[in-house]
């Protein structure tokens, strides 16, 4: 059976899911191509000398348990810059990245029952997990060593069409753009992430370092729970996005806090402000860093940096749950999402923008048949 012959359903009639697939603004193509456009690393280096190639690419075909996903839009994260650039090393040659991704469920493997053809999911960074080992075991799955990630281990968003397991996709609402709902399926659940790991009290001081997408979502979410947050990064127009929604300040990433802080978050990849920002920490203040990446880190002087039970913690990866929780507190109260889109023909820009400091917010590739809906 060709692609263009294979039916927008799960191949096992016992396996379908018997809801009606809901109405969409978004109709999808009555077959499915045998082909489709995408993006790979085809030579990982700086991201000046052009490393993301546009390619012609079989539509994969959704295995047991997995959906097919028609993609919509797909942000465009830090951690794609650095796997173009080659700091995290390519796991597997020509990879599409990506994984950030809003779509439509196309079609459904065998034994796929969770979602029906129409339907609107998120695909976000964990991609599958074990499930029996000690850390699947005691809820800590963003911990599996033989965990796997979307556009690094399996080809990501940056396609027509990707295909993930259907337990770790995410169910997304109807009402908001897939342009916006991108950043938060990796900008705003490793933020959400951090936020649970800087262990910041009620009420209390939060300093962010870095106020790129996902920390321009994570202050929301603090400031709605009742703290105060203070900004740190280099780029002017960042400090102003931050004192607009909600800040108390935002000075540059060396500034000292107008008093010590609670907690704090390394979102920016520079290794040389762990030391700052644990020196800015009160008593028994945490430190989270969140970039899966991060330059080296110069010497810490115990006294200044560590003593006085001042903790530093990094995030890796996220649990579903974190997805779910984070996606759940979003949809109660949606934050301001500030978005920079790129047609899916200009991925090379937008990661080439990311890394230049180009805009402020996150950058989202949106699909050809999204910008023409």
């Amino acid at each position: 059976m060709t692609m263009n012959e294979r039916p927008a359903t799960p191949a096992d009639p016992d396996a379908r899911d018997v809801r009606i697939p809901r109405p969409t603004p978004y109709p999808l193509r009555p077959t499915i191509p045998d082909e489709m456009d995408a993006w790979v690393v085809a030579r990982p280096g700086p991201i000046a000398s052009g490393p993301l190639e546009r390619v012609r690419l079989p539509v994969p075909a959704p295995g047991p348990g997995e959906v097919l996903v028609e993609v919509e839009a797909c942000g465009v994260c830090r951690t794609d810059l650095h796997l173009a650039e080659g700091d995290l090393p390519p796991r597997r040659p020509r990879t599409v990245p990506g994984h950030e991704v809003v779509g439509r469920v196309a079609a459904a493997g065998p034994g796929s029952v969770r979602f029906a053809p129409g339907d609107r999911v998120g695909v976000a960074w964990l991609r599958s997990t074990c499930g029996h080992c000690r850390h699947c075991r005691r809820g800590a799955e963003n911990l599996c060593p033989f965990s796997t990630y979307t556009g690094w281990d399996a080809d990501g968003g940056y396609a027509e069409y990707l295909v993930v397991p259907e337990d770790y996709a995410y169910s997304l609402p109807e009402e908001t753009s897939a342009e916006k709902l991108a950043p938060l399926l990796c900008a705003g659940i490793i933020g959400y992430r951090a936020l649970l790991r800087c262990d910041l009290p009620p009420g209390g001081r939060l300093g962010i370092y870095g106020f790129g997408g996902s920390a321009h979502l994570t202050a929301q979410v603090a400031i709605a729970q009742g703290a105060t947050v203070h900004v740190y990064t280099r780029s002017a127009g960042a400090q102003e996005l931050a004192r607009t929604l909600g800040a108390a300040s935002a000075g540059y990433d060396t500034d000292a806090p107008p008093g010590s802080l609670d907690a704090a978050i390394l979102f920016a990849p520079v290794g040389e402000l762990v030391p700052v920002a644990l020196a800015a920490l009160d008593r028994g203040g945490t430190l989270a860093v969140a970039g899966i990446h991060l330059s080296d880190v110069p010497p810490l002087n115990y006294q200044r940096h560590l003593f006085q039970e001042r903790t530093l913690r990094s995030v890796t990866a996220n649990t579903r749950a974190d997805g779910r929780a984070f996606l759940d507190l979003t949809s109660a109260r949606p934050p301001r999402v500030t978005t920079n889109p790129y047609p899916f023909d200009a991925a090379d820009q937008a990661l080439n923008d990311l890394e230049a400091g180009r805009f402020e917010g996150a950058a989202v590739l949106i699909g050809e048949r999204e910008a023409l809906a």
